[in-house]
């Protein structure tokens, strides 16, 4: 009989990954927390759908968490472009934009500081730089701090309340 890990076991995202990375971005988004948002809904929201849509097709950097055979947690860099710039987390074309997310009944248990550490690892000798936003109340930006990330403004996110726009700098180029 096989012996079940401890902790979830990472892989890279694959294609296959797509439906699994709307829920995490549903999560990721707070849109659990927002009332009548549904999660069949959260692909049509403009803000939103540039952090999945294209996966298939597009460069995929990224991890999955996996644990007791089930996907619980995931963490991805999308590339943000010119036409983003309404976007209030875009800093420039070179800049990967960071999503991370972890089924909220297994939040607090080291997931998301293993999926970041991993990513990290796997992409800092490739991007120059990595953004995200989080809701000023997220414990996670916490982690965010650990992990080299500086605050770089605050901004108004898609609910109209106030992020903190986070910047790592890595070092690496843009060419991959």
């Amino acid at each position: 009989m096989p012996v079940e890990p401890a902790f979830p076991v990472l892989r890279s995202t694959n294609a296959r990954d797509e439906d699994f990375l709307w829920e995490m971005l549903f999560y990721a988004s707070h849109s659990d927390e927002e009332n009548g948002v549904e999660m069949d809904t959260i692909s049509s929201n403009p803000d939103l759908t540039g952090y999945v849509t294209g996966w298939v097709e597009g460069g995929r950097l990224g991890v999955v968490a996996e644990w007791r055979s089930q996907r619980v947690g995931a963490a991805w860099l999308r590339a943000l472009s010119a036409g983003d710039r309404a976007n209030p987390v875009y800093v420039d074309e070179a800049t990967l934009e960071l999503a991370i997310a972890v089924l909220p009944e297994l939040r607090g248990r080291g997931i998301g500081t293993t999926m970041m550490r991993s990513l990290l690892a796997r992409v800092t000798s490739r991007v120059p730089a990595i953004v995200l936003s989080a809701r000023l109340d997220n414990p996670a930006v916490r982690l965010y701090r650990r992990m080299g990330f500086e605050t770089i403004g605050i901004v108004t996110n898609r609910v109209g309340t106030r992020s903190v726009k986070m910047l790592r700098r890595t070092g690496g180029s843009d060419g991959g």
